[in-house]
């Protein structure tokens, strides 16, 4: 009797894992998960390009003023 309710709560675990796997590869999931991460990955490159022209900004404001080039439009 015992070994019977294992294998049937094991058999009941099984198909409830195989079914959430299955839904999970449904398209509209697949679609979503993509649509997700792009948008994503979208948010980190537009941050890494804001803070390396933030900090190139920066810099260059360094370099002008090291070498005395603030008004290098005038010089010229």
């Amino acid at each position: 009797m015992i070994r019977r309710l294992f294998y049937l709560s094991l058999g009941a675990f099984l198909t409830f894992w195989v079914m959430r796997g299955l839904q999970a590869l449904h398209p509209n999931h697949v679609a979503r998960r993509t649509a997700d991460s792009a948008t994503g990955m979208l948010r980190q490159v537009r941050d890494f390009t804001f803070d390396a022209l933030g900090e190139a900004a920066e810099r260059e404001t360094e370099l002008r003023a090291r070498f005395g080039l603030d008004n290098a439009e005038d010089n010229n």
